[in-house]
């Protein structure tokens, strides 16, 4: 037995490696990271590959070790090569976000300790950080400082965690599903009706509400069916507001729509993933008015605060709701009940085995301060209204104006069908490569969006934007 454990442990001994070792490793990482960002200009935003990555399958895995540089080049090649890059400054599609270079030092340091961010016991700096970062994006919301929440791989957890709360508290009965009603526009991120499914509400009713012409939430509309609703015995029961369309940038009026779900007694969710940092913008404030009064946001740091994917949070105003939907003790987890100075992740979200994925936002807001985010967030606004009014020098047309930094533009040829043109127009972008774009339908139009948040977009790419374009339609 002895003889047994010794030949097993030199053999498992390997996953430790020597100081000699981890410096040639770590050289050789930090020299692909750094040729990554010292040439990511020169890099395309998109580039389409009939292989698209197939050889990644050519290296399985086996018993024996690979060398660091052959993997390396594979990662080049096959990962970091086709598709789109999500690093790039020509990155206008979608909702970009970034990867600023501290946040993946975080993420380093929090692997190498490997902290467990789910109980306070076990790691009580890695909560107090987390628990941190959740007040702070409570109180740029405006919500009460008892408020918590908890920090979420992306929007579309948080939105699930809200609505569980939201079901919860609200107290429903699986046999009064079929005359609940939840209230959205069919602009809502397709992540809540997801989570509105996942949560075990598919029978409930969804009933979208029109919008005005500047494409958010139709107030009047949603009054006349709640009542409605109520007067043929339905049960209003949660709106979702969004704080930033997807589609176009939109803020619904959520000042208007609080006075409906306090009224009704609506759970009131907010769906701010995207747009909810630019709170930090003085000139776009006032249009959040209202977003305090919700009972529950979503807000991502992935996105406005340009971070690595896997950074979302939700914020919640009734922490003892949270609470009642997700914790729960195991016998095994006795000894941690007694440790109760800060809130732990684990009991308020549906995670227990917890990455502790706050230190990615923790260290960059330190290095940084809060002043070059607050900036990059105004100058992603200014660039987006920019594009706003030069696309329409090129003959294009455009939808609302911009709120935000999100906007919708088509071209209109004098013959053929305008939709059909888009559509070759945005697939041309993307052949060409230098910049990424997406595009959508409203009402049976194609329209190209505009989505300006990359944290590495400047003037220069919006100007390169306009150029292929320009290139394009002629």
């Amino acid at each position: 037995m002895i003889d047994k454990l010794k030949k097993l442990e030199a053999i498992a001994n390997l996953l430790e490696p020597s100081a000699e070792q981890r410096t040639a490793w770590n050289k050789a990482v930090q020299t692909y990271a750094d040729q990554f960002i010292d040439t990511i200009d020169e890099r395309q935003a998109f580039i389409e590959t009939e292989e698209s990555g197939k050889a990644i399958l050519d290296v399985p895995f086996q018993e024996e070790a690979r060398e660091m540089n052959m993997l390396i080049e594979t990662i080049r090649t096959e990962v970091d090569t086709p598709g789109l890059n999500p690093a790039s400054g020509g990155h206008l599609a979608y909702i970009p976000g970034g990867g600023i270079f501290p946040t993946a030092l975080g993420d380093y340091l929090a692997s190498i300790s490997n902290r467990y961010a789910g109980v306070f016991f076990a790691s009580p700096g890695a909560v107090r950080i987390e628990n941190m970062l959740l007040r702070w994006m409570c109180q740029l919301i405006g919500f009460p400082d008892t408020a918590l929440g908890n920090l979420t791989s992306g929007g579309s957890i948080a939105n699930l965690v809200a609505v569980v709360t939201a079901r919860d508290h609200k107290d429903l009965k699986a046999k009064e599903y079929d005359k609940t009603v939840i209230y959205v526009t069919s602009f809502a991120h397709h992540s809540v009706q997801k989570a509105i499914r996942i949560a075990g509400l598919r029978e409930v009713q969804i009933r979208y509400i029109p919008v005005d012409d500047r494409l958010r939430m139709d107030v009047d509309a949603l009054e006349k069916a709640i009542a409605a609703d109520k007067t043929n015995g339905m049960k209003p029961f949660m709106v979702v507001a969004s704080a930033g369309t997807t589609d176009a940038g939109a803020i619904d009026p959520l000042d208007r729509i609080a006075d409906l779900a306090e009224q009704h007694e609506l759970w009131y969710h907010v769906d701010a993933a995207y747009g909810g940092f630019f709170l930090m913008v003085d000139e776009i404030r006032p249009h959040y008015k209202g977003i305090e009064r919700a009972d529950s946001v979503t807000i991502d740091p992935h996105k406005g605060l340009f971070l690595a994917y896997g950074l979302g949070a939700v914020l919640i105003k009734n922490v003892e709701a949270l609470q009642n939907s997700h914790y729960y003790l195991a016998n095994y987890m006795q000894d941690v009940i007694n440790e109760v100075e800060e809130p732990s992740p684990a009991d308020l979200s549906p995670e227990l085995t917890k990455h502790f994925r706050g230190m990615r936002m923790w260290l960059p807001m330190q290095l940084y301060g809060l002043k070059p985010f607050r900036a990059a967030l105004e100058e992603k606004i200014y660039l987006c209204r920019y594009f706003y009014e030069k696309i329409q020098e090129l003959g294009f047309e455009v939808g609302p104006y911009p709120e935000l930094s999100v906007m919708l533009y088509r071209y209109v040829p004098k013959e053929g069908d305008a939709n059909e043109f888009n559509a070759k127009l945005v697939k041309a972008v993307r052949a060409d490569g230098r910049v990424f774009l997406s595009s959508t339908n409203i009402d049976g139009v194609f329209w190209l969006r505009l989505a300006v948040l990359a944290f590495r977009t400047h003037l220069y790419h919006i100007d390169l934007c306009l150029e292929v374009l320009e290139e394009l339609i002629d």
